[in-house]
Protein backbone atom coordinates (compact mmCIF):
# COMPACT_ATOMS: atom_id res chain seq x y z
CA UNK A 1 0.00 0.00 0.00
CA UNK A 2 1.38 3.47 -0.88
CA UNK A 3 2.75 5.48 2.05
CA UNK A 4 0.21 8.29 1.66
CA UNK A 5 -2.67 5.82 1.94
CA UNK A 6 -1.17 4.20 5.04
CA UNK A 7 -0.73 7.61 6.65
CA UNK A 8 -4.27 8.62 5.74
CA UNK A 9 -5.70 5.46 7.26
CA UNK A 10 -3.62 5.82 10.40
CA UNK A 11 -4.69 9.44 10.86
CA UNK A 12 -8.34 8.56 10.30
CA UNK A 13 -8.15 5.70 12.77
CA UNK A 14 -6.63 7.92 15.45
CA UNK A 15 -9.30 10.55 14.83
CA UNK A 16 -12.16 8.07 15.30
CA UNK A 17 -10.59 6.40 18.34
CA UNK A 18 -9.83 9.68 20.11
CA UNK A 19 -13.26 11.12 19.27
CA UNK A 20 -15.15 8.28 20.94
CA UNK A 21 -12.80 8.04 23.91
CA UNK A 22 -13.06 11.80 24.45
CA UNK A 23 -16.84 11.71 24.17
CA UNK A 24 -16.98 8.92 26.74
CA UNK A 25 -14.75 10.82 29.18
CA UNK A 26 -16.81 13.99 28.82
CA UNK A 27 -20.01 12.06 29.38
CA UNK A 28 -18.70 10.58 32.62
CA UNK A 29 -18.26 14.11 33.99
CA UNK A 30 -21.98 14.85 33.76
CA UNK A 31 -23.85 14.53 37.09
CA UNK A 32 -26.45 12.22 35.49
CA UNK A 33 -23.67 9.76 34.63
CA UNK A 34 -23.31 8.76 38.27
CA UNK A 35 -24.80 5.28 38.68
CA UNK A 36 -26.09 5.99 42.19
CA UNK A 37 -28.40 8.66 40.78
CA UNK A 38 -30.18 5.87 38.93
CA UNK A 39 -30.20 3.33 41.78
CA UNK A 40 -27.51 1.34 39.99
CA UNK A 41 -24.35 -0.13 41.45
CA UNK A 42 -21.32 -1.01 39.32
CA UNK A 43 -18.86 -3.82 39.99
CA UNK A 44 -15.86 -3.17 37.79
CA UNK A 45 -13.13 -5.27 36.21
CA UNK A 46 -14.39 -8.75 37.00
CA UNK A 47 -12.23 -11.37 35.26
CA UNK A 48 -14.20 -13.78 33.07
CA UNK A 49 -11.08 -15.65 31.96
CA UNK A 50 -7.97 -16.75 33.84
CA UNK A 51 -5.57 -15.20 31.31
CA UNK A 52 -4.93 -12.12 33.44
CA UNK A 53 -5.36 -9.88 30.39
CA UNK A 54 -7.24 -6.60 31.00
CA UNK A 55 -9.30 -7.36 27.88
CA UNK A 56 -10.72 -10.41 29.63
CA UNK A 57 -12.76 -8.40 32.10
CA UNK A 58 -16.33 -7.24 32.38
CA UNK A 59 -18.28 -4.68 34.39
CA UNK A 60 -21.53 -5.56 36.13
CA UNK A 61 -24.30 -2.94 36.23
CA UNK A 62 -26.77 -4.02 38.86
CA UNK A 63 -30.04 -2.40 39.93
CA UNK A 64 -29.79 -1.68 43.64
CA UNK A 65 -31.70 -3.82 46.09
CA UNK A 66 -31.47 -7.13 44.24
CA UNK A 67 -31.53 -10.20 46.45
CA UNK A 68 -30.59 -13.78 45.75
CA UNK A 69 -34.19 -14.90 46.05
CA UNK A 70 -35.48 -16.66 42.97
CA UNK A 71 -38.63 -14.53 42.84
CA UNK A 72 -36.63 -11.30 42.85
CA UNK A 73 -34.33 -12.09 39.93
CA UNK A 74 -34.24 -9.74 36.97
CA UNK A 75 -33.56 -10.23 33.24
CA UNK A 76 -29.96 -10.33 32.06
CA UNK A 77 -28.28 -8.38 29.24
CA UNK A 78 -24.84 -9.35 27.94
CA UNK A 79 -23.53 -6.22 26.21
CA UNK A 80 -20.70 -6.25 23.64
CA UNK A 81 -19.17 -2.96 22.51
CA UNK A 82 -18.43 -1.86 18.95
CA UNK A 83 -15.40 -0.15 17.45
CA UNK A 84 -14.60 -2.03 14.26
CA UNK A 85 -13.12 -4.95 16.26
CA UNK A 86 -10.03 -2.82 16.86
CA UNK A 87 -10.80 0.09 19.22
CA UNK A 88 -12.83 0.96 22.35
CA UNK A 89 -13.81 -1.18 25.34
CA UNK A 90 -16.36 -1.70 28.07
CA UNK A 91 -15.05 1.51 29.65
CA UNK A 92 -15.98 3.66 26.63
CA UNK A 93 -19.42 2.01 26.58
CA UNK A 94 -20.39 2.64 30.20
CA UNK A 95 -23.50 4.52 29.07
CA UNK A 96 -24.91 1.32 27.55
CA UNK A 97 -24.52 -0.59 30.80
CA UNK A 98 -26.09 2.25 32.75
CA UNK A 99 -28.99 2.66 30.29
CA UNK A 100 -30.06 -0.98 30.55
CA UNK A 101 -29.48 -1.26 34.32
CA UNK A 102 -31.54 1.83 35.17
CA UNK A 103 -34.38 0.15 33.27
CA UNK A 104 -34.09 -2.85 35.62
CA UNK A 105 -31.78 -5.23 33.76
CA UNK A 106 -28.70 -6.91 35.19
CA UNK A 107 -25.98 -5.99 32.68
CA UNK A 108 -22.64 -7.65 31.97
CA UNK A 109 -20.63 -5.19 29.85
CA UNK A 110 -17.76 -7.05 28.20
CA UNK A 111 -14.32 -6.19 26.84
CA UNK A 112 -12.49 -8.50 24.43
CA UNK A 113 -9.14 -8.72 22.64
CA UNK A 114 -8.81 -6.29 19.75
CA UNK A 115 -7.45 -6.56 16.24
CA UNK A 116 -5.00 -6.33 14.57
CA UNK A 117 -2.92 -7.61 17.48
CA UNK A 118 -5.58 -10.24 18.12
CA UNK A 119 -7.34 -11.01 14.82
CA UNK A 120 -10.39 -13.17 14.24
CA UNK A 121 -11.53 -15.35 15.92
CA UNK A 122 -10.14 -13.81 19.13
CA UNK A 123 -13.06 -11.42 19.66
CA UNK A 124 -15.85 -13.96 19.15
CA UNK A 125 -13.94 -16.56 21.17
CA UNK A 126 -13.68 -14.03 24.02
CA UNK A 127 -17.36 -13.10 24.04
CA UNK A 128 -18.17 -16.82 24.04
CA UNK A 129 -15.96 -17.18 27.13
CA UNK A 130 -17.69 -14.19 28.70
CA UNK A 131 -21.07 -15.83 28.04
CA UNK A 132 -19.87 -19.02 29.72
CA UNK A 133 -18.90 -16.96 32.77
CA UNK A 134 -22.26 -15.19 32.79
CA UNK A 135 -24.12 -18.49 32.57
CA UNK A 136 -22.16 -19.75 35.57
CA UNK A 137 -22.45 -16.59 37.69
CA UNK A 138 -25.44 -14.43 36.75
CA UNK A 139 -27.81 -15.94 39.29
CA UNK A 140 -25.61 -15.04 42.24
CA UNK A 141 -25.85 -11.41 41.16
CA UNK A 142 -29.64 -11.60 40.98
CA UNK A 143 -30.04 -12.46 37.30
CA UNK A 144 -32.65 -14.72 35.71
CA UNK A 145 -31.00 -16.72 32.93
CA UNK A 146 -34.42 -17.74 31.68
CA UNK A 147 -34.71 -14.11 30.52
CA UNK A 148 -31.38 -13.59 28.79
CA UNK A 149 -30.64 -11.10 26.01
CA UNK A 150 -27.57 -10.17 24.00
CA UNK A 151 -26.96 -6.60 22.85
CA UNK A 152 -24.28 -4.77 20.90
CA UNK A 153 -23.69 -2.14 18.25
CA UNK A 154 -21.62 -2.10 15.06
CA UNK A 155 -18.87 -4.72 15.49
CA UNK A 156 -20.60 -5.65 18.75
CA UNK A 157 -23.78 -6.38 16.78
CA UNK A 158 -21.76 -8.76 14.62
CA UNK A 159 -20.40 -10.48 17.72
CA UNK A 160 -23.75 -10.91 19.48
CA UNK A 161 -25.29 -12.22 16.25
CA UNK A 162 -22.47 -14.76 16.00
CA UNK A 163 -23.00 -15.58 19.67
CA UNK A 164 -26.67 -16.25 18.91
CA UNK A 165 -25.58 -18.64 16.14
CA UNK A 166 -23.34 -20.46 18.61
CA UNK A 167 -26.26 -21.02 20.98
CA UNK A 168 -28.55 -22.20 18.16
CA UNK A 169 -26.24 -24.26 15.89
CA UNK A 170 -23.73 -26.88 16.94
CA UNK A 171 -20.36 -25.81 15.59
CA UNK A 172 -16.94 -27.48 15.33
CA UNK A 173 -14.95 -24.92 17.34
CA UNK A 174 -14.38 -26.34 20.86
CA UNK A 175 -15.18 -23.03 22.55
CA UNK A 176 -18.40 -22.72 20.53
CA UNK A 177 -19.37 -26.31 21.33
CA UNK A 178 -18.96 -25.62 25.06
CA UNK A 179 -21.47 -22.77 24.85
CA UNK A 180 -23.92 -24.85 22.83
CA UNK A 181 -23.66 -27.71 25.32
CA UNK A 182 -24.73 -25.41 28.16
CA UNK A 183 -28.19 -25.45 26.58
CA UNK A 184 -28.99 -21.83 27.51
CA UNK A 185 -30.07 -19.53 24.70
CA UNK A 186 -31.10 -15.86 24.63
CA UNK A 187 -34.71 -14.86 24.25
CA UNK A 188 -33.76 -11.72 22.34
CA UNK A 189 -30.88 -9.97 20.58
CA UNK A 190 -30.46 -6.22 20.13
CA UNK A 191 -28.16 -5.81 17.12
CA UNK A 192 -27.77 -2.12 16.37
CA UNK A 193 -26.26 -0.80 13.11
CA UNK A 194 -24.24 -3.95 12.62
CA UNK A 195 -21.66 -5.05 10.09
CA UNK A 196 -22.48 -8.70 9.44
CA UNK A 197 -20.40 -9.65 6.38
CA UNK A 198 -16.85 -8.59 7.21
CA UNK A 199 -15.03 -10.56 4.52
CA UNK A 200 -16.61 -8.42 1.76
CA UNK A 201 -16.60 -4.76 2.81
CA UNK A 202 -16.05 -3.72 -0.80
CA UNK A 203 -19.76 -4.31 -1.38
CA UNK A 204 -20.44 -0.93 0.23
CA UNK A 205 -18.27 0.80 -2.36
CA UNK A 206 -19.97 -1.13 -5.15
CA UNK A 207 -23.35 -0.01 -3.85
CA UNK A 208 -22.27 3.56 -3.12
CA UNK A 209 -19.51 4.41 -5.65
CA UNK A 210 -19.33 7.99 -4.36
CA UNK A 211 -18.67 6.92 -0.76
CA UNK A 212 -16.11 9.20 0.89
CA UNK A 213 -12.53 8.01 1.11
CA UNK A 214 -12.64 8.41 4.90
CA UNK A 215 -15.56 6.01 5.33
CA UNK A 216 -14.17 3.56 2.78
CA UNK A 217 -10.85 3.55 4.65
CA UNK A 218 -12.58 2.76 7.96
CA UNK A 219 -14.51 -0.13 6.41
CA UNK A 220 -11.42 -1.52 4.68
CA UNK A 221 -9.54 -1.22 7.95
CA UNK A 222 -12.20 -3.33 9.67
CA UNK A 223 -11.69 -6.20 7.25
CA UNK A 224 -7.89 -5.95 7.10
CA UNK A 225 -7.47 -5.66 10.87
CA UNK A 226 -9.94 -8.35 11.83
CA UNK A 227 -9.45 -10.91 9.07
CA UNK A 228 -6.30 -10.05 7.16
CA UNK A 229 -6.61 -12.02 3.94
CA UNK A 230 -9.98 -13.84 4.06
CA UNK A 231 -8.52 -16.53 1.78
CA UNK A 232 -6.34 -17.79 4.62
CA UNK A 233 -9.44 -18.84 6.56
CA UNK A 234 -11.37 -22.03 6.09
CA UNK A 235 -14.82 -21.00 4.74
CA UNK A 236 -16.66 -22.78 7.56
CA UNK A 237 -14.39 -21.15 10.12
CA UNK A 238 -15.10 -17.72 8.61
CA UNK A 239 -18.85 -18.06 9.22
CA UNK A 240 -18.56 -16.49 12.67
CA UNK A 241 -17.12 -13.35 11.07
CA UNK A 242 -19.92 -13.34 8.47
CA UNK A 243 -23.04 -14.40 10.42
CA UNK A 244 -25.25 -12.81 7.78
CA UNK A 245 -24.03 -15.34 5.21
CA UNK A 246 -25.08 -18.17 7.53
CA UNK A 247 -28.53 -16.70 8.03
CA UNK A 248 -29.02 -16.04 4.32
CA UNK A 249 -28.42 -19.75 3.63
CA UNK A 250 -31.52 -20.42 5.72
CA UNK A 251 -30.35 -23.69 7.29
CA UNK A 252 -32.66 -24.72 10.13
CA UNK A 253 -30.97 -24.34 13.53
CA UNK A 254 -30.81 -27.08 16.14
CA UNK A 255 -32.48 -24.68 18.58
CA UNK A 256 -34.75 -21.76 17.71
CA UNK A 257 -33.02 -18.49 16.97
CA UNK A 258 -33.99 -15.59 19.25
CA UNK A 259 -36.02 -12.59 18.17
CA UNK A 260 -33.94 -9.66 16.89
CA UNK A 261 -34.30 -5.90 17.26
CA UNK A 262 -32.18 -4.12 14.62
CA UNK A 263 -32.17 -0.31 14.78
CA UNK A 264 -30.22 1.73 12.22
CA UNK A 265 -30.04 5.30 10.94
CA UNK A 266 -30.94 5.92 7.31
CA UNK A 267 -27.68 7.84 6.81
CA UNK A 268 -25.60 4.96 8.18
CA UNK A 269 -23.36 3.50 5.44
CA UNK A 270 -23.96 0.06 6.98
CA UNK A 271 -27.74 0.19 6.55
CA UNK A 272 -27.67 -2.47 3.80
CA UNK A 273 -26.51 -5.06 6.33
CA UNK A 274 -29.45 -4.33 8.63
CA UNK A 275 -31.83 -4.66 5.68
CA UNK A 276 -30.22 -7.96 4.67
CA UNK A 277 -30.38 -9.23 8.26
CA UNK A 278 -34.08 -8.43 8.45
CA UNK A 279 -34.78 -10.13 5.11
CA UNK A 280 -32.80 -13.26 6.05
CA UNK A 281 -34.48 -13.66 9.43
CA UNK A 282 -37.93 -13.03 7.98
CA UNK A 283 -37.30 -15.78 5.40
CA UNK A 284 -36.44 -18.17 8.24
CA UNK A 285 -39.58 -17.26 10.17
CA UNK A 286 -37.58 -15.52 12.91
CA UNK A 287 -38.92 -12.25 14.26
CA UNK A 288 -36.77 -9.27 13.35
CA UNK A 289 -38.02 -5.83 14.27
CA UNK A 290 -35.89 -3.57 12.06
CA UNK A 291 -36.38 0.14 12.70
CA UNK A 292 -34.89 2.95 10.65
CA UNK A 293 -34.36 6.45 11.99
CA UNK A 294 -34.45 9.18 9.32
CA UNK A 295 -31.22 11.04 8.72
CA UNK A 296 -29.32 9.43 11.57
CA UNK A 297 -25.68 8.36 11.29
CA UNK A 298 -23.85 5.29 12.56
CA UNK A 299 -24.37 4.49 16.27
CA UNK A 300 -26.53 7.59 16.73
CA UNK A 301 -28.25 5.98 19.74
CA UNK A 302 -25.05 6.35 21.79
CA UNK A 303 -25.83 10.08 21.99
CA UNK A 304 -28.58 9.30 24.47
CA UNK A 305 -29.67 12.93 24.90
CA UNK A 306 -30.86 13.38 21.29
CA UNK A 307 -34.52 12.92 20.30
CA UNK A 308 -33.80 10.08 17.84
CA UNK A 309 -31.67 8.26 20.39
CA UNK A 310 -34.42 8.56 22.97
CA UNK A 311 -36.91 7.08 20.51
CA UNK A 312 -34.51 4.27 19.71
CA UNK A 313 -34.00 3.44 23.39
CA UNK A 314 -37.76 3.51 23.99
CA UNK A 315 -38.21 1.02 21.12
CA UNK A 316 -35.36 -1.12 22.49
CA UNK A 317 -36.87 -1.28 25.96
CA UNK A 318 -40.32 -2.10 24.60
CA UNK A 319 -38.88 -4.94 22.51
CA UNK A 320 -36.88 -6.42 25.41
CA UNK A 321 -39.71 -6.03 27.89
CA UNK A 322 -42.01 -7.91 25.53
CA UNK A 323 -39.64 -10.79 24.86
CA UNK A 324 -38.25 -11.12 28.37
CA UNK A 325 -41.65 -11.09 30.00
CA UNK A 326 -41.19 -7.81 31.89
CA UNK A 327 -44.37 -6.19 33.15
CA UNK A 328 -44.21 -2.49 34.02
Amino acid sequence: MPLHRRLRRHAGSLLVDNFFRGLSRLGRMHPHARPERHDVEVIRDVAYDESGLPEHRLDIYRPRGLTRGELDRVPVVLYVHGGGFRILSKDTHWVMGLAFARRGYLVFNVSYRLAPRHPFPAAVEDVAAALEWVLANAERYGGDLGRLAFAGESAGANLVTSLALITSYRRPEPWAARVFDRGVAPKAVVAACGIYHVSDVQRFKRRWPHMSGFIHDRLTEVRESYLGDPARHDPEHLELADPLVVLERGVAPARPLPAFFAPCGTADPLIDDTQRLSTALDAMGVECEARYYPGELHAFHALVFTPSARRCWAHTYAFLDRHLGVVR
